[in-house]
């Protein structure tokens, strides 16, 4: 890593706020100024120091007496299916997969508008808008490469991974699906697809982003073994306890 370069970056912490995840905590992040140019190979080393982004911002936790946030990475060489994940593999055998560029056309929108009004009309991007969608999801900073991992039923596009790519793997950034077709565990499929696609393209990561143990939402990163986590210093095996 250029350390030098990467001291030379400037920072900015959010005011404290009550926590999306664990209740009557707070939360805080640092954010990477915006004015800061981003290339492939300082957002690759920013993400190895567990940073992750939301459009194009870059930010990690920064609580105070917290560190339950835990980036998490699968590896991908030594993976292996459990029975649950071959059921889901396997329900989805009739589905059509395509990479496809990260824009958004009206049927990318009108699927995560229907996602986000029946799965998170409790959360942060209730209600959902055209130009959320494209901040969030379709303006990656410069130099990142980033697609849309297409899933269609008979040409239906039935749910989309945004992903973006790594030297060392991909990045998992956000997955949205059709919410009538919640039994075919789409979020799970999509993730199952990237680490086969990563293992046959011989990269050794899929990031998964945040990992909350006491958070039933972010609990489910664990099941994708084996997996590192990044303990603030250096990456390590995750252990469950």
């Amino acid at each position: 890593m250029d350390e030098k370069l990467l001291n030379q970056l400037v920072f900015f912490p959010t005011p404290d706020s009550p926590c999306s995840y664990l209740p009557d905590r707070e939360s805080r992040s640092i954010f990477l100024h915006p004015d800061q140019a981003i290339d492939r190979a300082l957002y690759s080393q920013l993400n190895q120091l567990g940073f992750r982004r939301s459009g194009a911002h870059l930010y990690r936790p920064w609580c105070d007496s917290c560190q339950a946030c835990q980036s998490v990475r699968v590896i991908t060489q030594d993976f292996t299916l459990s029975r649950n994940q071959k059921r889901v593999l396997s329900r989805n055998k009739d589905l059509q997969v395509e990479w496809c560029r990260a824009e958004a056309t009206a049927e990318n929108y009108d699927l995560y508008q229907r996602y986000i009004e029946l799965r998170h009309d409790d959360g942060d991007m209730y209600p959902p808008s055209y130009d959320q969608f494209v901040s969030f999801l379709c303006q990656p900073p410069q130099g990142v490469e980033n697609y849309f991992l297409s899933f269609r039923k008979d040409d239906k596009l039935v749910a989309v991974a945004v992903v973006d790519m790594l030297p060392d793997g991909v990045s998992a950034i956000y997955t949205y699906y059709d919410p009538k077709e919640e039994a075919r565990s789409l979020g799970k499929l999509a993730i199952l697809w990237l680490i086969n696609w990563a293992k046959q393209q011989q990269l050794p990561h899929v990031y998964l982003g945040y990992w909350i143990e006491d958070c039933k939402k972010m609990s489910y990163k664990s099941d994708y073994q084996p997996q590192e986590l990044f303990n603030g210093l250096q990456w390590e095996p995750l252990r469950i306890r």
